[in-house]
C-alpha cells in the first residue's frame, strides 16, 4: 500500500505565501504524475497543478504565474509554492500520486488534505 501525507497548510493574509509539501511512502514501485487538487466549500474538486515524471507541468489558469509545482524524486515528494495568494484560493488542498507496480495498473493515491485559508 502507498501512503500520502500533506503538510504546510494554514492561515495567510491576501498577498502572502505558503508552501505545501506532500510525501509518498510505503510499497512504491514507480511514481508517475504527482498533482495538487483543491476543493472549496460547495464546489467540485479541481486540478491546481500537475507534474509528470519528466517534470513537465500544467496549471489551472487562475493560479498560473502565482503557484509553482516541483518534485523531488529521491525523496518521493511534491511541493506547491503558492505566492500572491487570494481569498478565492481558500480550499482544502489534496495531493494525488499516480503509482504503478511492475505488473499492476496505474493507481492514484490521495492524502487527507490540508486546509489553506486566505483571509485578512
Amino acid at each position: 500500500q502507498v501512503q500520502v501525507a500533506e503538510s504546510g497548510g494554514g492561515l495567510v493574509q491576501p498577498g502572502g505565501s505558503l508552501r505545501l509539501s506532500c510525501a509518498a511512502s510505503g510499497s512504491i514501485d514507480t511514481i508517475y504524475d504527482m498533482a495538487w487538487y483543491r476543493q472549496a466549500p460547495g464546489k467540485l474538486r479541481e486540478l491546481v497543478a500537475r507534474i509528470s515524471a519528466s517534470h513537465s507541468t500544467t496549471y489551472l489558469d487562475s493560479v498560473r504565474g502565482r503557484f509553482t509545482i516541483s518534485r523531488d524524486d529521491v525523496k518521493k515528494m511534491v511541493h506547491l509554492q503558492m505566492d500572491s495568494l487570494k481569498p478565492e484560493d481558500t480550499a482544502v488542498y489534496y495531493c494525488g500520486v499516480d503509482e504503478k507496480k511492475l505488473y499492476g495498473r496505474l493507481t492514484t493515491y490521495w492524502g487527507q488534505g490540508t486546509q489553506v485559508t486566505v483571509s485578512s
